[in-house]
């Protein structure tokens, strides 16, 4: 195996293309990490929002949050 030599400002500069070329080809990869930072975002905030200290049932949380998730669109 060969040893390649490259500069800390060469590596930064194929860094930065593959990075862009990654962001031009593969928008569905940024588009779905940027979907799930919101609906995570989302539900911490409603999390904080209804914290009560009670617990409520799986069924009921569901739909408290698909309807939010509803009137944000």
């Amino acid at each position: 195996m060969e040893t390649i030599n490259i500069s800390r400002n060469e590596l930064k500069k194929i860094i930065r293309e593959t990075f862009v070329d990654v962001l031009n080809e593969r928008k569905d990869i940024i588009g779905n990490a940027v979907v799930e930072a919101i609906e995570d975002f989302g539900l911490a905030g409603a999390i904080i929002k209804e914290r009560t200290g009670e617990y409520i049932g799986t069924e009921s949380f569901k739909k408290k949050l698909e309807s939010r998730i509803k009137r944000t669109k």
